[in-house]
Formats: C-alpha cells, structure tokens, sequence
C-alpha cells in the first residue's frame, strides 16, 4: 500500500477557478430543498469514508464538530447500523448514500427498491432531490481529491 506523502497536483477546481466558484452556486441551490446541514455533513462523511477520501473525511468531521454534533454521533458514522444515535431518517439517508456511493459493488440494482422507498417514507421530494444531489457532489469532490491525494489537514 501506497503511502500518500504528497499530493500530485494543485486542486483542478483551483487550476480552473470557474469551476470553484460554480460550486457555491449549486450548493446554494440544493439548500433550496431543505436538508439539514447536519444531515448533508453525516452523508457527506459516510460517502467520503467509503471513498477513502482523507482530505474530505477530515473536513466533514471538523463541520459537523463547528455545527455542535456530539462525538458519539461523528464517531459512529461509519458503523451507523450498529449505532443508536441516528434516527430513522438518517438511517435512510445513509443506506441511500452507501447504495449511490457503491454503485458498482451491487451484482443487482445499484438503489435497491427497499432503499428508494425507505428515504421516499422519510423526505418530501425537494429534500429528496437536494439529499441525492448532496450524495452526488461529495462523490464528484471525492473522486477528484483521491485522484490528486488530497491530503487530510486543510478545512473548507
């Protein structure tokens, strides 16, 4: 196993400053839709920690930490099924976000029906819309910082 000592370029979105300051935007938007900060920062975490996402697992952490969301929540993330500090909802958006995340790992449908109408039991559709956008991003944004080696340490 490789260990990451460097990354291997400058950030794309700040070699294409376009794009940086598209993402307000869309973030902005998806607001629009109702999910909590609390609850977009959890699945943001879960995906970046699915992903192996340091830079992004670190800053999701020290979010949720700024937003007052207790250790024993933060901490569990990760083996949340087994956890009793999530309520049904963010159950449901965890295990959409684990299935969204892991699209090529399912040898059937990707997002099971069980899985879609567990989050639909939950979410009005704009909060529907603005958690499967909220998944989507931190995938992208995952993907480009492992693709660099984003290191662990810096906060947006």
């Amino acid at each position: 196993m490789q260990t990451m000592t460097a990354k291997r370029m400058e950030n794309p979105v700040l070699i294409l400053p376009d794009v940086m300051q598209a993402v307000p935007h869309l973030v902005g938007a998806m607001q629009s839709g109702g999910l909590s900060d609390e609850l977009g920062e959890l699945v943001s975490l879960r995906a970046s920690q699915i992903n192996g996402c340091a830079g992004c697992v670190y800053g999701h952490i020290h979010r949720l930490r700024q937003l007052g969301v207790p250790n024993e929540r933060i901490d569990t993330v990760a083996v949340w099924r087994h956890s009793p500090f999530f309520t049904e909802k963010e159950q449901a958006a965890l295990a959409l976000t684990e299935a969204a995340t892991r699209l090529a790992d399912s040898p059937h449908e990707a997002v099971s029906d069980a899985t879609w109408e567990r989050a639909r039991e939950y979410f009005a559709e704009p909060e529907l819309a603005a958690l499967i956008l909220q998944i989507g991003l931190i995938n992208f944004i995952n993907r480009v910082n492992v693709t660099i080696q984003e290191p662990a340490g810096a906060t947006w």
